[in-house]
């Protein structure tokens, strides 16, 4: 059994050593494709931590009522409900913004940051907890994606929040504000945080059956099959 984690350590820990980006890789779209400034970065981190926090509270209170087999499509519609939400509070009072993040702003509703702690870990915790957990993971992701967006706009524009920083004498490197300084700036991102957390990122887990949600209706095939695939990666 899983010793009960504190208050500050579920606020914390994805904030660097369990980064849901950095560490974990989940939300790796959105961390790709609103980097290009960090003010977008920011902005998509910052709407998600809202989307996170509210449906994880949203989701600890319905818990107990929503029935096994459609709690994966009750948890889709509370934080569809809270996307609109943020979606529309962004269109209405920060338009730029909106329409900078464009379509990923509702793509949050499948960021799978956002469902994989709803079922993880708000579908089993009490509200407190699950608002800080929403609210670490939304932070670290926020963090995350204001680190890549702000070297990418300062390689790639040579400002940051729209400031000029470097000279305009010194020429700027076009390919960061593009897919492939993309991928160039998340590698590095990845490898900082590794570098910084040596002995402290969570150990990689083997899952079972027993963790799986779908043993009851299970005939155990997908374990056999993951028998066989280690029987042949042994010889």
């Amino acid at each position: 059994m899983e010793q009960k984690q504190s208050k500050l350590s579920i606020l914390t820990r994805p904030l660097i050593a369990e980064n849901p980006s950095l560490v974990l890789l989940l939300g790796t779209c959105p961390t790709l494709a609103t980097t290009t400034s960090v003010i977008n970065g920011m902005s998509m981190g910052l709407a998600t931590t809202f989307v996170l926090a509210c449906s994880n509270m949203a989701i600890s209170l319905i818990r107990k009522i929503v029935p096994e087999k459609v709690r994966i499509p009750c948890y889709i519609v509370v934080i569809a409900c809270f996307s609109t939400i943020v979606g529309m509070i962004l269109e209405a009072f920060f338009p730029a913004i909106y329409s900078a993040l464009g379509v990923f702003i509702a793509l949050i509703v499948v960021n799978c940051i956002v469902l994989g702690r709803a079922e993880m870990f708000a579908s089993k915790n009490g509200i407190v907890d699950s608002f800080l957990d929403g609210t670490g993971n939304g932070l670290g992701f926020t963090l995350a994606l204001t680190l890549i967006g702000s070297f990418r706009e300062l390689l790639g524009s040579g400002s940051l929040f729209g400031l000029r920083l470097i000279p305009a004498s010194i020429p700027a490197i076009p390919i960061f504000t593009m897919a492939p300084g993309g991928f160039f700036a998340f590698g590095c991102a990845i490898a900082f945080v590794s570098f910084i957390t040596r002995g402290k990122a969570p150990v990689r887990r083997d899952f079972d059956c027993g963790g799986c949600p779908m043993l009851g209706s299970c005939s155990g095939g997908c374990s056999e099959n993951n028998d066989a695939k280690g029987a042949g990666v042994e010889a």
